[in-house]
């Protein structure tokens, strides 16, 4: 297991050098969604539709984040489970989608697709969302504010700590612990 640090959006050789297992720092632009926010883009996309950011070498945070207090840029900041985007995940690695970070176990077809088009998938620490909030230095509206929490945001994040889960060769840690 090795540490690294990441600027966003991340690259081609950043994904080829990391392993699952790996601890890592990302520093830059990450894009939250969670179910109801991936169904838009899913239908969106099925449709032809341009979607509410660029997707490709995106990052995608599973988190529907609490309000903010005073003073916070965000409030708490903590992970969903990510296998309730499985079904719609496939259509947005296709589509560019690099890198995501949520909680929890992914289907074999989100492994599959992975590693067809090359990209990761992080776990942040749940429980840990007020922690993880820190990291998180702007929070930005960008799509479908009628969902609430559930919006998408566009986050600048510095020195998020994530684990590589699974990396782009579909090496899963929670195979392998």
């Amino acid at each position: 297991m090795k540490e690294y640090k990441i600027s966003l959006p991340i690259c081609e050789n950043d994904i080829d050098t990391l392993q699952a297992g790996d601890y890592v720092y990302l520093t830059g632009t990450v894009y939250t969604a969670r179910d109801a926010a991936h169904l838009r883009m899913y239908e969106a996309a099925g449709r032809g539709e341009d979607l509410p950011f660029d997707i490709k070498g995106s990052v995608i945070y599973y988190l529907g984040p609490s309000p903010a207090r005073e003073g916070q840029v965000i409030g708490s900041a903590g992970p969903t489970t990510s296998g309730r985007m499985d079904k719609y995940t496939p259509t947005l690695l296709d589509m560019g989608l690099k890198a995501m970070i949520g909680k929890g176990r992914r289907s074999p077809e989100v492994i599959e697709s992975m590693k067809k088009n090359g990209a990761v998938y992080f776990a942040a620490v749940g429980g840990a969302g007020a922690l993880l909030s820190k990291c998180i230095k702007s929070a930005e509206v960008i799509a479908y504010d009628d969902l609430g929490t559930e919006a998408i945001r566009k986050l600048y994040v510095e020195d998020l700590p994530v684990i590589t889960v699974i990396d782009r060769e579909g090496n899963n840690l929670y195979d392998s612990v």
